[in-house]
């Protein structure tokens, strides 16, 4: 007769049985022994297998991604980009607006017809106003050819006008023509601000500001696509230690019941193995709730409206370039939309300083006219013979006494405007700085990267050390327990040291607008 005590424990990621007692009787043969121990290890054999599946099986719906892989689709479907993708467009069609103002612009008025019948006050030969009964209808049709002068602030246009009056209540003859065959007409305006030539040293800065900036937001949109991958990357991590610490402290619980009825332990230790379970069955549910609304943010940013659960990698591969402060900065310089939006504010400050010194002062504006004119009964009497027109006109105003207000208004956009160059100084001392300290705090992290591989690889050895150690009953289970904390807490912070990593990384980009992987600028082709 063969007895054997056995025993059923585990630990982290491994399950075994421990043979407490073999006793033998009568005339047991040795093999029996044998084969009770051969069965015993192939128990083993399966606990340990059953351990080693993972802890969730992916279903044949789950998506996995990469950090690379995310960052594109987020590049190039997510509501972000396409609303960066407007904005663009909105301000390609503003500078189009803008380069129109320069060009020809032909335009046609026409007014088809416009019918009178009322009692109106009519001045009569002898200059006295009488009420007399109208019953008329006026037409009229112009095409105006005019053109922007962007040197002076002027404008030329060239007209031609044809108006037709039809009197109802005229005996006989009740309808005339009068036409403008030809008219040119110039107004220039003289000693006032020009917008117009402003406007040609502002806009296209203005406008490859706008394009800068879209490059610039989808650097942004790769730096916030990878916070929400590490949030979500991070969660799944933290989910699967939750399930193992279930699964260990369940097993834990169960082989704490049967040293209780043994009387091997006392009833407090076994409470404590009860709510140690409890604990982490908490920590499960909240690992997975954390897990599923880190998922649905990650979902909505990209734009996927599906219920495919994602599986994200972890992103061990860490790019090696140098990267040189000075170039750093030389790059920041030439790409940034920032630098581009110095230059324009300084010049707007200059135009705000010209506009009010031009409305302060003298002014005048000088209109000019000459055309062709003709009336007649039919249409093309009306452009028979045309007479001369012509027309010159010269305006101007001048303040002579404003109680100093003209003055203090030169004052203040002459103060506004060193303000402006005084803040645009500092900004320019601040860009210089976020872009040098953002070339040091990535050189800091890529190091420190390093400290946490190494760290993460240092606690996987030490665990399966403790491990080894404890099953040769070397080492008590709260040595182990705090072998393997410390190993989720390496993993964790390994993973924390990615997260930062790759920010740093995306970030530098979007400091300097320069692929230094690459060696390239991020001057990408626009989508429009």
């Amino acid at each position: 007769m063969i007895s054997i005590i056995v025993e059923i424990s585990s630990v982290p990621d491994y399950h075994y049985l421990i043979v407490k007692k073999v006793a033998t009787s009568g005339d047991a043969m040795p093999w029996v022994y044998l084969l009770a121990l051969l069965f015993l290890a192939t128990g083993v054999q399966a606990q340990k297998k059953r351990k080693s599946l993972p802890e969730e099986e992916d279903s044949p719906n789950t998506r996995r991604y990469s950090l690379v892989e995310v960052v594109r689709m987020a590049k190039e479907q997510s509501p972000s980009y396409q609303q960066a993708v407007t904005t663009l467009e909105n301000r390609t069609w503003q500078h189009q607006t803008f380069k129109s103002n320069y060009l020809p612009q032909l335009m046609l008025h026409a007014t088809l017809p416009d019918y009178t019948k009322s009692i109106d006050p009519v001045l009569q030969p002898d200059g006295s106003l009488q009420f007399r009964q109208r019953d008329i209808s006026t037409s009229s049709a112009q095409l105006a050819l005019s053109q922007n002068i962007g040197l002076t602030g002027g404008v030329v246009s060239v007209n031609s006008y044809l108006q037709r009056i039809d009197d109802f209540m005229a005996v006989e003859g009740g309808k005339s023509y009068a036409s403008n065959p030809a008219n040119i007409t110039f107004s220039q305006p003289l000693f006032s601000y020009n917008g117009l030539k402003w406007d040609r040293k502002i806009e296209p800065l203005r406008f490859e500001e706008a394009k800068r900036d879209f490059w610039e937001d989808m650097e942004d949109i790769s730096v916030r696509a990878t916070d929400l991958y590490f949030s979500l990357l991070t969660n799944q991590l933290s989910y699967d230690i939750a399930q193992k610490n279930v699964a260990n402290n369940d097993t834990l619980f169960k082989l704490g019941q049967a040293r209780f009825q043994e009387n091997r332990i006392g009833e407090n230790e076994l409470m404590q193995l009860e709510l140690s379970l409890l604990t982490s069955q908490q920590s499960l549910e909240q690992a997975k709730l954390d897990m599923e609304i880190s998922a649905l943010r990650l979902k909505v940013f990209l734009g996927l409206t599906d219920d495919r659960p994602i599986r994200l990698t972890t992103p061990d591969i860490i790019p090696q370039f140098e990267v040189d402060e000075e170039m750093a900065l030389t790059q920041a310089r030439q790409n940034r939309a920032r630098m581009i939006s110095l230059k324009r504010e300084e010049l707007e400050a200059e135009r705000n300083s010209a506009r009010a010194e031009g409305d302060a002062g003298l002014n005048a504006n000088l209109f000019l006219q000459y055309g062709l004119t003709q009336q007649s009964k039919e249409v093309l009497e009306a452009y028979r013979d045309p007479s001369e027109q012509q027309r010159v006109r010269i305006g101007f105003s001048v303040p002579i006494m404003d109680w100093g207000r003209t003055k203090s208004k030169l004052g203040t956009a002459r103060a506004n405007q060193k303000l402006v160059k005084a803040n645009l100084e500092q900004q320019q001392v601040n860009f210089d700085q976020d872009v040098y300290l953002q070339v040091k705090r990535f050189k800091m992290l890529r190091e420190q990267m390093k400290v946490a591989y190494r760290a993460n690889e240092l606690a996987e050895r030490r665990f399966q050390g403790a491990k080894e150690r404890y099953l040769n009953e070397k080492i008590n289970l709260l040595e182990l327990n705090q072998a393997s904390s410390e190993r989720d807490s390496a993993r964790r912070g390994y993973v924390g040291s990615l997260r930062n990593f790759w920010n740093a990384y995306y970030s530098l980009r979007l400091q300097t607008l320069y692929d230094f992987e690459m060696n390239e600028p991020l001057t990408l082709p626009l989508p429009l």
